[in-house]
């Protein structure tokens, strides 16, 4: 989460802009999609998403 921040940040600190709001999401979705493949009757963190 952290190298993702530092990546898409436009100053230091910034953890809120749209840049790096949409990278972690992005993320999450990504880490997501491994999961429901390999579990897929997990209704409940699909719902999450």
């Amino acid at each position: 989460k952290a190298e993702i921040v530092k990546e898409y940040q436009v100053g230091e600190g910034d953890t809120g802009s749209p840049e790096v709001q949409v990278a972690l999401l992005t993320a999450n979705i990504e880490q997501l999609q491994g999961h429901f493949k390999s579990h897929k009757h997990d209704h409940h963190s699909r719902r999450g998403l």
